[in-house]
């Protein structure tokens, strides 16, 4: 009988050993490599490497215990069996105490849980009314949809060199809501010259954030008895007839390729690199009511998708054309507003923010049902159901007698913080572009940007010329110092 035991102990032992290789061989199987680059991977690559270790000892010490139990099973027999019984019910005993202890833990945590979204919900609830509906930024935010983003696949760029990664300024926050500004994009080392030049891309996952993790805040300078309250919408489409270019005729007119990133355009349909005040003129337009004016923006791309990956400047990517594009001039929280003069031209944010530092960066991400929150240096993660939203406020005190400037900035300056124009500026309306896109779920979306900047979100931008008729300029005054919306 002794050595039938001894057989049994051993045969399962030996059935122990082999299920734990069988085990270890399973997670040691590599997956194949997708062609593809998840910033949510690199962060947790380590984690995982660290887990698979934690698996394989504890396989490594599951068979040593089994093998000690083996070991020791035939002088376990040899004690007495009541006292085998009493140890079985007091081990009961403990058990089902441990159980209704956790069943209470876990009642309290749903709770908590509820308080906590049911506040949450509340305060999204909160925020500020007024503007267009969705995508002004002061508008309601709509109820928010349940389900969470998760992290998804950013294009791999194939047989580029890798670049070395370019610190970002430490900066304040103005936008508010995110903990700490992004961090510098350094990458992750790698012997794979692929994978290398994929982590040196950018964007990281230090660039995005939960939506639901940013603070609200108040988004417009509160209106004084003097200020001008009215709004007027130019509608100019969603630059659906794909007019895009690489170039920028006001930033370094007649160069190709000047930006080294892909532009949309609404709005006049000849501009290009070579643009002048008179081509301008002469052309047709996408907008209603004669606005000849020209209206631009560097694209957004679905990094999930493999396209445009031989770019030379990195921006890989399936091109994503905005879902809504709203372009609204706005008043003065503290003036009346005067009209601008024809072929003025504006641009608002950096495009280099990312190594020049936030001086004149102006980038304002936020979510549709969130509006009251926005963030100036992270991509958003919105919930199921709620859109992307880049806002883009251009300055507007005007000095009265220049329609460009040498750095494109001194002739229009913004508004201080109480709304109100610097000594020797005159209030022009304001222009907002407020743009929506469906991307895919996860830090799955990327910017076009120069190269060095990473894909950095506070490198968004956009451009301006104004070539309205005067009349349709007037038009414009008018319904904003009368507080019409137009």
């Amino acid at each position: 009988m002794t050595s039938s035991r001894r057989m049994a102990a051993a045969m399962s032992a030996l059935a122990v050993v082999a299920s734990g290789l069988v085990s270890a061989a399973v997670i040691g199987v590599t997956p194949a490599r997708a062609d593809h680059c998840d910033p949510a991977e690199q962060a947790s690559q380590g984690q995982q490497q660290n887990n698979n270790r934690q698996r394989r000892n504890g396989d490594q010490q599951g068979q040593d215990d089994q093998q000690d139990q083996n070991q020791n099973q035939g002088q376990d027999q040899g004690q007495n069996q009541d006292q085998g019984q009493n140890q079985d019910q007091g081990q009961g005993q403990n058990d089902q105490q441990n159980g209704d202890q956790q069943q209470d833990q876990d009642q309290q945590q749903g709770q908590d849980q509820q308080q906590n979204g049911d506040q949450q919900q509340n305060g999204d609830q909160q925020a500020p009314q007024g503007g267009a509906k969705l995508l002004d930024p002061a508008a309601s935010p709509e109820a928010a949809p349940e389900d969470e983003q998760t992290a998804s696949t950013f294009s791999r760029r194939r047989n580029n060199p890798t670049r070395t990664a370019t610190p970002v300024p430490t900066r304040n926050n103005p936008g508010g809501g995110n903990a700490s500004p992004t961090a510098s994009p350094t990458g992750s080392a790698t012997n794979d010259p692929d994978e290398a030049a994929c982590a040196d891309l950018g964007p990281f996952p230090e660039d995005f954030v939960d939506i639901r993790q940013v603070a609200p805040q108040r988004v417009n300078a509160r209106f004084n008895r003097n200020g001008s309250r009215g709004t007027f919408v130019s509608q100019c489409g969603r630059n659906e007839n794909k007019h895009n270019n690489p170039d920028n005729f006001i930033v370094a007119p007649g160069v190709s390729n000047g930006a080294h990133h892909l532009h949309d355009y609404v709005g006049n349909l000849s501009t290009d690199a070579f643009s002048t005040d008179e081509s301008l003129a002469g052309a047709g337009t996408t907008c209603r009511l004669g606005d000849k004016s020209t209206y631009f923006w560097p694209v957004l791309r679905n990094r999930k998708v493999d396209a445009n990956d031989n770019d030379p400047d990195g921006n890989v990517g399936q091109q994503l054309t905005a879902r809504a594009v709203q372009l609204q001039f706005r008043g003065n929280a503290s003036s009346r507003v005067v009209a601008m003069p024809r072929f003025l031209r504006i641009i608002t944010g950096d495009a280099k923010a990312a190594t020049n530092g936030p001086a004149n960066a102006k980038a304002a991400w936020s979510c549709t049902g969130f509006q009251n929150r926005i963030t100036t240096d992270k991509y958003p993660l919105c919930p199921r159901g709620s859109l992307v939203l880049r806002i883009l406020d251009f300055p507007s005190c005007w000095d009265g007698q220049n329609t460009d400037s040498a750095n494109h900035r001194t002739h229009v300056v913004f508004p201080d913080q109480n709304g109100a124009c610097p000594q020797g500026t005159r209030a022009v309306p304001q222009l907002r572009m407020t743009l929506a896109y469906s991307v895919p779920q996860g830090p799955s979306y990327a910017l076009d940007a120069f190269p060095e900047q990473k894909h950095n979100p506070v490198t968004d931008h956009a451009d301006f010329a104004n070539v309205m008729p005067d009349r349709l300029m007037q038009t414009v005054v008018s319904c904003i110092n009368r507080g019409r919306r137009c």
